[in-house]
């Protein structure tokens, strides 16, 4: 039997607060979701000003992160190299940068997804959030 580290409530509200704060600092108004590694929601922010479509497409971006154990972007890339078939892939929605995935101790733990600003912001964002918790390299 493995044993592994997982998230826990306060690990979310921190990891909501630092992507809050990164947010704010620009006046970007975005919508941040945390998941588990399941990509069940977790948590979820919806800054004033961002619409009410970005707080669907954080959740899908940090899902689709979760459950592809790889950034968003990623599938994003590779649809845009031409592999449209990668469209039907079953329970990734959110295939858009911004949507990134958080290993600790060598396992995933859950993702961040951030939708509102630019691709690579919603991405900073997210990363931001990220290491709140977790160290850079996991």
């Amino acid at each position: 039997m493995h044993h592994k580290p997982c998230l826990d409530h306060a690990d979310v509200i921190k990891i909501l607060d630092a992507a809050r704060a990164l947010a704010w600092t620009h006046h970007w108004p975005v919508s941040i979701a945390v998941v588990d590694e399941g990509g069940h929601l977790m948590g979820l922010y919806r800054l004033d000003g961002a619409p009410a479509i970005t707080s669907e497409m954080a959740i899908a971006k940090a899902r689709t992160a979760a459950l592809g154990r790889r950034e968003s972007r990623q599938f994003e890339d590779t649809i845009n190299q031409g592999r449209t078939a990668f469209l039907s892939a079953p329970g990734l929605e959110g295939m858009l940068e911004g949507g990134v995935p958080m290993m600790a101790g060598g396992y995933l733990v859950g993702a961040v997804g951030v939708s509102g600003v630019k691709s690579s912001e919603d991405a900073q964002i997210a990363k931001a959030g990220i290491a709140s918790v977790v160290p850079p390299g996991g």
